[in-house]
């Protein structure tokens, strides 16, 4: 669909303040357009938007439409949302933010990632090295990266940088130069029904990659390895730890703060080579595997692999991506969007390879009542490897409580399954007495999940300290 925005246009972002709408609107008002927006509560995003000069309304009221012309949806936006009816009754042209990005970046060349864990960071990295070669991209994340201290940029070069959304489809929205596929995993499958629905758009976003450029897909992940087959097209190349794949990293040392290893490139027609000592600023397989994704981004371009290495070297992180936020009495205290089995088991692992004898606390905030249906058993047997597990309420992000949830019988079945203890609380003031009581030193603090709980830890980190 072919979206035509005048200068004199107002374009109203419905639910403005959620990490991927504020990125797309920051670019369009970077772009020229009007744009103001509107969300329930004030949060950094809201707060970073405000400051570039985009005006911002908190609570959805028919006012809020008053000077608009045009309006950008989320998935999150409900069919009865106020203002939503309202466009509707105005006959405002509406769209969803898949549509409005894919017509924004229609005439870039397009990096499109994607995947169901990881492609956060792997957009950061790629958008990184980007920038150290003096491409100045123009980038679109879903997470704030460190070094550009936002979500978004508006680049003058002719890349452009883009996660993709792949949790209602409009990924395969995107017009696609090259494109990276992390893995594929149980997830969204409130909006795809079954997993082989949600397999087969990443076989139809595989196929999308046009001959003059290239799909990078991890054949580490068993549901991705079996999905190739499948695909129309050839025109992918592979990458992670797997000997097959094109891209194979291999001689991995873990450090404390970093990650060192090397990278075998074996691609059809061309001389084997071995790139040595890649130092990334990360630690973690996946994060190793998310880097080894950019380099063979990178490469594809033709950007020297001393550029490569200078920019993962330099790499400052995502935020709330096992950040730290701050430490008392030598307890640290980490921050995680780890919100799915497969991402908890991930940051824990992480942490336990390189603090194996440190005591490892999780505190774990359930993201979306559907999500703890579909995956409770995975949820459950995720903390194998932590000491404790501080189990917060379900945080719903807008979603009726579908189903009889029980947060004691939850609580029993990850104590059984991953054979660790678990503690239930039922909100903030009873997470800051927990802590107060039960910490001792040298302890490791993990909070993980997608809703509230990063404003928790920060909030209780100014009383603890």
């Amino acid at each position: 669909m072919k979206i035509n925005i005048a200068s004199n246009e107002v374009v109203h972002f419905i639910g403005i303040g959620g990490i991927g709408m504020s990125g797309l609107a920051q670019i369009m008002k970077n772009m020229g357009f009007t744009i103001q927006g509107s969300d329930l509560s004030r949060n950094k995003n809201t707060e970073r938007l405000i400051h570039a000069g985009i005006k911002v309304y908190f609570g959805h009221h028919h006012k809020n439409l008053k000077k608009a012309t045009m309006v950008v949806i989320s998935s999150a936006v409900k069919k009865n949302n106020k203002e939503l009816v309202v466009a509707k009754n105005k006959k405002l042209p509406i769209f969803k933010r898949g549509d409005m990005l894919a017509n924004i970046v229609t005439l870039k060349k397009n990096i499109v990632i994607t995947g169901s864990h990881g492609k956060t960071t792997t957009t950061s990295l790629v958008a990184n090295i980007l920038v150290e070669a003096g491409l100045d991209p123009t980038v679109i994340n879903g997470g704030v990266i460190n070094s550009l201290g936002n979500t978004a940029q508006l680049g003058k070069g002719e890349w452009a940088v883009i996660e993709s959304d792949e949790s209602d489809g409009s990924f395969l929205k995107l017009p696609i130069t090259y494109s990276i596929v992390t893995n594929v995993d149980k997830e969204h499958l409130d909006f795809y029904g079954k997993f082989e629905n949600l397999k087969k758009s990443f076989c139809t976003f595989i196929e999308k990659t046009p001959s003059l450029g290239k799909s990078l897909v991890c054949i580490d992940n068993n549901n991705l390895k079996s999905l190739l087959p499948k695909c129309k097209t050839r025109n992918y190349l592979t990458y992670g730890f797997n000997k097959k794949s094109n891209y194979q990293i291999q001689n991995v040392r873990k450090k404390k703060n970093y990650s060192i290893f090397d990278l075998k490139i074996k691609i059809p027609l061309n001389k084997t080579i071995t790139i040595r000592n890649v130092a990334l600023n990360l630690i973690g397989d996946h994060n190793i595997t998310n880097a080894t994704a950019s380099i063979a981004i990178a490469l594809n371009l033709g950007i020297k692999i001393n550029k490569i290495k200078k920019a993962l070297k330099k790499f400052l992180g995502i935020q709330r991506r096992f950040t730290k936020v701050f430490s008392v009495k030598k307890r640290e205290f980490y921050d995680d969007y780890a919100h799915h089995p497969t991402e908890i088991k991930a940051v824990i692992s992480s942490a336990r390879q390189v603090y194996s004898n440190r005591k490892i606390i999780c505190i774990f905030q359930p993201h979306r009542y559907s999500r703890v249906r579909f995956l409770k058993n995975e949820f459950a047997s995720s903390f194998k490897t932590s000491d404790v597990v501080v189990l917060c309420p379900v945080y719903a992000a807008g979603e009726k409580k579908i189903y009889n949830f029980n947060q004691d019988n939850f609580s029993r079945l990850i104590s059984k399954k991953s054979k660790t203890q678990v503690i239930n609380i039922k909100n903030q003031q009873d997470l800051k007495i927990y802590l107060k009581k039960n910490l001792l030193e040298d302890e490791m603090v993990i909070c993980m999940g997608a809703g509230s709980i990063s404003n928790w830890i920060r909030e209780i980190g100014n009383e603890l300290k």
